[in-house]
């Protein structure tokens, strides 16, 4: 047995079922063993997309989503997704081939230091020199990514380490780092305050059952970042709905007047907390780099809400006074890019939602109401055009379920390649692209911050319906909302593409 044979039993014993990605010269002897196993094997026509692919696949399901590419061409590829979900804190294993040790991080042909590369947008970042590191590299960063999930780790395996027959096996010894010296004087915070608030992150979604039920038990109100979205339904009255720069009323006043937010599970980023007021700021979070505010918790969000006390409050009811309704503009006029949204999103309200970069976005983002957590999928922190189409794969793939992505004519180009992944594995898979022949919302920044005319934002798309149509996938052009609230009456099943024709339209800007 080769190492590269022990790392796909590797991957067999902890329960990986796909990988997404392309094959190569230097990653060949991993595809060698995987030919052999239980693993299904996705093949993509873009590695960024494999990763996308493997984003959306953990977000979606109890298991770890893995991509794999070849050396430098391959792996550099994977490079924007792979930050899209460190940004995203997005657990998922990358796996990428590399020449022989000693042409490795030279200037030989396909060779740059992809450990390097890779450094800044992985939590770990493994290159064995060795068939026992290279075992033990796969043993803790899969321990790592289902215990201590703080997002993509990479593993870069040079061809003759995966050849190599000589290796130590044994099991490890693992240990979880956490700090709970601010516990205490947290409780103190917790039980002093009147005006307490729950923020919670993605981080905080393995514990929505126990999360709501303390929150409906002691009325102390919830907020959730995107990436939290449905970890409470929005219609429950205990959630005020997403909390920072497009937060709803509720929300904003509670962030403003609370005097004990606890976060969980959240990064806090400054799109989530412009300003942190630290003698007020619980955060707990698994990943201390994140860690901010006077209370700092590093630990699992479950050990801590288990230890921690609360009492029960009384300031819910001056919060649902508040109007929570977000007004937006146009959702019924004729053909803006709100309307046709607002009506994908009635027909489809219990399925998963995957977004793309773009002004479709905001206006997706604006108008869901999320009633499961992980139901409304999209590149929240770096929000690279091309997520899209790949990762509705990848949800599919996951859940086997009908998937709607609802797409720019802009962002769906940067991975319309894999309308041939979607075909090839007959996927319902329902992708909207809405087509205003645009980049709208760089066309908007030129106008209204930099005073200057539309440059370079228009595009000479190709027909979407040909364009399909050449995959061997149906297609429709939609050009009316009457024609459209005819045609989501029909029992639709992918893989299908749907163009609407939509105008020009400036998204509303953050208060």
């Amino acid at each position: 047995m080769n190492v590269a044979e022990r790392l796909v039993e590797i991957l067999e014993e902890n329960a990986i079922t796909h990988i997404f990605g392309i094959p190569g010269e230097q990653i060949m002897p991993m595809y060698k063993a995987l030919a052999g196993s239980d693993i299904i094997h996705v093949l993509m026509r873009h590695e960024q997309a494999a990763a996308h692919a493997a984003d959306a696949f953990t977000r979606t399901s109890d298991t770890i989503g893995v991509c794999m590419a070849t050396a430098a061409p391959g792996a550099l590829n994977m490079v924007m997704a792979t930050a899209a979900a460190y940004k995203d804190n997005i657990p998922m294993l990358i796996l990428t081939g590399d020449n022989d040790l000693d042409k490795r991080d030279k200037n030989m042909f396909q060779s740059l230091p992809l450990r390097d590369v890779f450094a800044n947008i992985t939590y770990e970042n493994y290159s064995p020199l060795n068939g026992t590191e290279a075992i033990y590299a796969l043993k803790a960063a899969l321990y790592g990514l289902k215990n201590n999930p703080k997002g993509p780790i990479h593993i870069n395996l040079s061809r003759d380490v995966l050849l190599s027959e000589d290796f130590q096996d044994f099991d490890l010894c693992y240990l979880c780092e956490s700090d709970m010296s601010s516990l205490e004087s947290a409780q103190e915070l917790i039980m002093k305050a009147e005006k307490p608030l729950f923020v919670l992150g993605a981080g905080a979604i393995p514990q929505a059952e126990n999360i709501k039920m303390l929150a409906e038990m002691y009325k102390i109100p919830v907020t959730t970042t995107y990436n939290a979205r449905g970890i409470i339904a929005e219609d429950e009255p205990i959630n005020l709905g997403l909390v920072g720069i497009r937060g709803t009323p509720r929300a904003r006043k509670a962030i403003e007047e609370s005097d004990c937010i606890i976060a969980l599970g959240s990064i806090a980023s400054e799109r989530t907390f412009p300003q942190i007021d630290e003698d007020r700021f619980i955060h707990v979070n698994i990943n201390k780099d994140v860690l901010k505010g006077k209370y700092q918790i590093q630990g699992d969000v479950e050990e801590v809400i288990m230890t921690l006390e609360f009492k029960k409050v009384d300031w819910i009811d001056e919060l649902l006074a508040i109007d929570n309704e977000i007004t937006v503009e146009g959702v019924d006029d004729e053909m803006k890019p709100q309307a046709a949204i607002k009506r994908i999103l009635e027909c489809f309200d219990d399925n998963i939602i995957v977004a793309d970069a773009g002004s479709h976005t905001t206006w997706t983002t604006l108008l869901y109401n999320a009633k499961k957590p992980n139901h409304f999928l999209f590149p929240a922190a770096t929000a690279p055009m091309g997520y899209g189409l790949p990762a509705g794969i990848g949800a599919s793939i996951a859940t086997g379920e009908k998937i709607i992505v609802i797409n720019g004519d802009g962002d769906f180009q940067m991975n319309l390649q894999e309308l041939a992944t979607l075909k090839e594995n007959n996927l319902d898979v329902i992708v909207f692209i809405l087509n205003n022949s645009e980049y709208g919302i760089i066309r908007q920044w030129q106008e209204d911050f930099y005073d200057m005319d539309a440059y370079q934002t228009d595009l000479a798309n190709p027909d979407f319906l040909k364009l399909a149509s050449s995959y061997g996938i149906d297609a429709v052009r939609i050009t009316t909302l009457f024609d459209l609230e005819y045609f989501l009456e029909k029992d639709l099943k992918g893989p299908l593409v749907v163009e609407i024709k939509v105008d020009k339209e400036n998204i509303p800007l953050p208060e």
